[in-house]
């Protein structure tokens, strides 16, 4: 059986950032010194130009990384960390995840660190919607593998029987007046959102799709929850409502909920 480890530490995620910001420069650096006799054959101003550039990268990766740091130590950062940190953690997170193979780390434990420090930015912003414009995006592996109702065209078409949380989720949204949607994968979440163009996304998830969920609807706000595979993955997966819920009360100002 395999189910969802206990909450990630946020420091992991932060660790590795740090050390690929350092091999970042280091290689940057490298590049610069190693390219710089031959773009000085071509023009005297092509070191230059080149420097510049590497070196503007690294510095708004590192400028992203301190806001980063410097949010989740809870302080208040200028609006302007939330682009350039988004940035820096496009830029960084492949090498992080290289990085944390080097030391053993797998990399499911480092999406679910990212998870916990993107959630943890989105509230740090006090970011709220109304309901209308909130989206629950849910996968298609919480419905219940026998179940013969086709829910992801319209999951109105759920009979709510019990046997997986898709009809608690549909009640729970209902509730609260916010759109929910099932998805079968990144394609059709993506034709979702370009659809109903929520001013926010609540999305439930393994580690590896919320993390490239995150990532891929950027600047719109997403906080994950992730599900539990007690039957392994993608096959009658599981949700806390409770965390759910709290979730959506951090996003929604005008709740219907009483």
């Amino acid at each position: 059986m395999i189910e969802v480890a206990h909450r990630p530490r946020k420091r992991l995620f932060l660790i590795l950032i740090l050390i690929s910001l350092c091999i970042a420069t280091i290689s940057s650096y490298g590049l610069w010194i190693v390219s710089l006799p031959g773009l000085a054959n071509i023009s005297s101003y092509l070191p230059m130009i080149l420097g510049v550039v590497l070196a503007a990268v690294i510095l708004a990766a590192a400028f992203g990384v301190i806001g980063i740091i410097l949010a989740i130590l809870g302080f208040n950062t200028l609006g302007m960390f939330q682009g350039v940190a988004w940035s820096a953690i496009n830029l960084l997170f492949p090498l992080a995840i290289c990085v944390g193979k080097l030391f053993d780390v797998e990399k499911e434990r480092i999406e679910r660190s990212f998870i916990e420090v993107s959630n943890h930015l989105i509230k740090h912003k006090n970011i709220v919607v109304e309901s209308g414009k909130l989206l629950i995006m849910t996968p298609h592996c919480l419905q219940h593998e026998d179940c013969p109702h086709k829910i992801t065209r319209n999951v109105a078409n759920c009979r709510r029987c019990g046997l997986c949380p898709i009809g608690d989720l549909t009640t729970l949204a209902e509730n609260y007046g916010v759109h929910i949607a099932v998805v079968t994968g990144g394609t059709l979440a993506r034709k979702v959102i370009k659809t109903i163009r929520p001013h926010a996304v609540l999305a439930i998830a393994c580690e590896r799709d919320l993390t490239s969920g995150i990532q891929d609807v950027f600047p719109i706000p997403v906080i994950g929850v992730l599900n539990s595979r007690p039957q392994g993955p993608c096959c009658n997966t599981q949700v806390d409502l409770k965390k759910v819920e709290q979730a959506l009360q951090s996003f929604v100002t005008n709740k219907k909920h009483k």
